[in-house]
C-alpha cells in the first residue's frame, strides 16, 4: 500500500514548509471527485463550516477577483471576512484570507496541521486505494482557520465545477455564478447547458443565485430552472473606480456588488466605492513595471483570452505590443492565441514548470498559425521575459505575460528551490 508522504518537524507543531510538505505530498493522489471524503474530514474536524455564513462562487472565469471584491464590499460594510481561493501564485497561504490579508504562515501550518491529523482518521476507513486529496485538505484547513478566525461569512471559490467539488458541502444562501464556457468538458460534460448544470448544483433549494452579466442563454436557462431568487448583475458599476483594470473587472466589481448586496441587504455606496478602490487582485492583469509597461495575467482559456484582449485596447493606446506566452497542453492553446496574437508585434515563447506545458517549438508554430508576425523561443520564463522588456523598451511597447497561471507563479516565485503546486 503507498504511504503518504509525513512532514518534517514536531508533529505537535508545524512550520509553513512543513504544511507545503504534506500538501505537495498529496498531488501524488491527484484529483478525485465525490463529497464522501470531505464530509467524513468535517466531521473529523468538528465542522468548522458550520461556524460562519457563506457565499459561494462558481463559474468558467473571474472566480477569484470576484470572491475578493464581493469579501472587501462586505468588510467595508463591518463583517470580518475569509476567503478562500484558488490556485495560488507563490505560496498556499494566498489561499486563505482573512479580512485583508493571506492567512500568516503560523495559522496555515496549524490549520494543516489539523486537517492532516483529520485526514489520517479518515483515511483508515477509506479503501486501501482511495485517499483525501490535496484540495480537500487545503479545503478543510481554510474551513478550520475560518472558524478559529471568527470570520462572520466566509467567500468560497470553487475549484472544479460544483457538483462533487469538495467545496460543495457548505449551505450557502447566497450563490455567484459568475460565466460558463467550455472548459474541463472531460468532466463536466461537453456542453454549456451540462457544464451549467454542474456548476448550478451548488445552489441549494430557497437561496438567491446572483448571475453575471451576458451569461451564456444556456446556462441562464438552467439557472432559471432552480428553486432559487435569480438576480442577473449589470455589466458595469458606473460612478465606482477600481484598483483593478480592465473592463472584466468592472463586470466582475458589479457582480461582487449584487452578491454583497443579496447577502446583507441594502450597501452603503462609501463603503461599496472604498472596497473597489482599494481591492487588488494579483495575477490578473497587473501591472508590476512601469518601463516598459509590463503586466501579468492567468487568462488560461478563449473566454479568459477575450476578456483579457478587450482590456488591453483599451490600455495600450497604441503602444506595440510584446506577449510573453505559456500554455498547457490541455487547454484550447489555438483559440487563446486567435484572441490575443493579432493584438501584438510579436511573440516571445516559453514554457513554466507544469510538466504539461506546451514546449516553445509547438507553441512558435501555432502563433504563427494565427498570424503572428514575429515570434521568438525562450525556454526560460525569466530570460523570456527579460527579452521581451529588451524588445519592447526600444519601441516604447509594452510586455504582456499571460497564458498559464503556472507560468505567471514561475516569475513572481523568489525561492526557486520551492516548488510549486502542478493541481
Amino acid at each position: 500500500m503507498t504511504r503518504r508522504p509525513r512532514p518534517s518537524g514536531s508533529p505537535r507543531r508545524w512550520t509553513e514548509r512543513d504544511a507545503e510538505t504534506y500538501l505537495l505530498g498529496l498531488e501524488l493522489f491527484g484529483m478525485r471527485f465525490g463529497l464522501d471524503r470531505m464530509r467524513r474530514l468535517l466531521v473529523a474536524l468538528g465542522e468548522p463550516q458550520q461556524r460562519f455564513g457563506t457565499v459561494h462562487v462558481v463559474g468558467t472565469n473571474g472566480k477569484s477577483s470576484t470572491v475578493r471584491m464581493i469579501a472587501a464590499i462586505l468588510r467595508a460594510h463591518g463583517l470580518r471576512t475569509g476567503a478562500y481561493l484558488s490556485p495560488h501564485l507563490v505560496s498556499f497561504t494566498e489561499r486563505v484570507r482573512i479580512d485583508d490579508r493571506d492567512l500568516a504562515p503560523d495559522a496555515f501550518a496549524e490549520a494543516v496541521r489539523r486537517a492532516a491529523a483529520a485526514a489520517a482518521k479518515v483515511d483508515r476507513t477509506l479503501p486501501p486505494d482511495d485517499r483525501v486529496t490535496q484540495f480537500e485538505a487545503l479545503t478543510a484547513a481554510a474551513f478550520a482557520a475560518m472558524a478559529e478566525a471568527g470570520v462572520d461569512v466566509g467567500v468560497i471559490e470553487a475549484g472544479l465545477g460544483g457538483r462533487w467539488d469538495a467545496t460543495n458541502v457548505i449551505d450557502s444562501r447566497v450563490a455567484v455564478l459568475t460565466n460558463v464556457g467550455l472548459e474541463h468538458t472531460r468532466w463536466l460534460g461537453p456542453t454549456v447547458r451540462d457544464i451549467a448544470r454542474e456548476k448550478l448544483a451548488v445552489v441549494r433549494p430557497g437561496a438567491t443565485l446572483v448571475v453575471g452579466a451576458d451569461l451564456h442563454p444556456d446556462a441562464l436557462d438552467e439557472a432559471r430552472r432552480l428553486d432559487a431568487t435569480l438576480i442577473e448583475a449589470p455589466a458595469d458599476a458606473p460612478g465606482v473606480e477600481l484598483l483593478a483594470r480592465g473592463a472584466f473587472q468592472r463586470r466582475n466589481f458589479a457582480l461582487a456588488r449584487a452578491a454583497a448586496e443579496a447577502y446583507l441587504g441594502e450597501l452603503d455606496p462609501e463603503q461599496v466605492a472604498a472596497a473597489a478602490a482599494a481591492t487588488r487582485v494579483p495575477g490578473r492583469f497587473e501591472r508590476i513595471s512601469d518601463d516598459p509597461p509590463t503586466y501579468l495575467d492567468g487568462a488560461h482559456n478563449p473566454g479568459g483570452m477575450a476578456a483579457l484582449a478587450d482590456a488591453l485596447r483599451d490600455e495600450l493606446a497604441g503602444r506595440p505590443l510584446t506577449l510573453v506566452l505559456s500554455i498547457l497542453d490541455d487547454k484550447d492553446a489555438g483559440a487563446m492565441l486567435g484572441e490575443v496574437v493579432p493584438l501584438a508585434a510579436r511573440v516571445v515563447a516559453t514554457s513554466n514548470a507544469n510538466p504539461r506545458a506546451l514546449s516553445p517549438a509547438t507553441l512558435q508554430s501555432l502563433a504563427e498559425q494565427v498570424g503572428a508576425r514575429e515570434v521568438r523561443s525562450e525556454a526560460d520564463p525569466r530570460r523570456a521575459l527579460a527579452l521581451a522588456r529588451e524588445l519592447a523598451a526600444q519601441e516604447d511597447g509594452a510586455v504582456l505575460v499571460t497564458g498559464s497561471i503556472y507560468l505567471i507563479a514561475d516569475l513572481l516565485r523568489t525561492d526557486r528551490s520551492r516548488p510549486g503546486s502542478m493541481l
